[in-house]
């Protein structure tokens, strides 16, 4: 194969990666699988649920898109917990607002949420989480992040039945991006290299 011919996939893949890179470095998105059994103490809750939390770097907030359902009790609280010891296990204190969410749908057994978290304000935070972090938003709101980008946080919702959480999920990186990429990547070096009718 000659080179010119590899020379449109090359430049194809720095832009991609040039594009994904720019995207990512302003937001990141995480998600997490949420289940009775991913608790701590694990439970028998038929509950399940899916979380995305995206950090815009530059913005500085924190939107979070959760949808539940089959939950034996009904909604109490949902929040995010941080920073636990260790990557994706053990527990942590509440992290975000308390007790729940503003406007997390309470008293229900499945629903969804959609909401942005501005983590410049002091009302985004548990003010203890605050107060923990040497009583400074900056501080709390970077350990915040950090813990999200460590694997060291989750999202819970707690419920009549399970007060102290019924279904969890550890906040996990979005891999769409490199999926992306590399579906992107192999469609033009396909491209590329398919061989011109004579």
């Amino acid at each position: 194969m000659k080179t010119k011919h590899l020379l449109p996939f090359f430049v194809a893949i720095a832009l991609i990666a040039t594009a994904l890179h720019s995207a990512s470095a302003q937001q990141e998105v995480f998600t997490a699988s949420l289940s009775g059994p991913q608790e701590s103490p694990a439970n028998a809750s038929p509950g399940t649920g899916f979380a995305t939390v995206t950090l815009d770097l530059s913005l500085l907030t924190m939107r979070v898109q959760v949808s539940f359902s089959g939950l034996t009790g009904t909604t109490t609280a949902c929040h995010i917990h941080a920073p636990t010891v260790d990557p994706l296990t053990g527990t942590a204190g509440v992290a975000t607002t308390t007790p729940t969410f503003a406007n997390f749908p309470l008293g229900v057994t499945s629903g969804t949420y959609d909401n942005t978290l501005d983590l410049t304000q002091a009302s985004s935070f548990n003010p203890a989480f605050v107060t923990a972090n040497g009583n400074d938003i900056t501080t709390a709101r970077n350990v915040l992040i950090s813990s999200i980008e460590q694997g060291k946080s989750y999202l819970n919702i707690h419920s009549s039945t399970f007060g102290g959480g019924e279904i969890r999920g550890f906040l996990v990186p979005e891999p769409a991006s490199l999926v992306l990429l590399g579906l992107g990547g192999a469609t033009l070096f396909l491209a590329a290299t398919r061989k011109k009718p004579n």
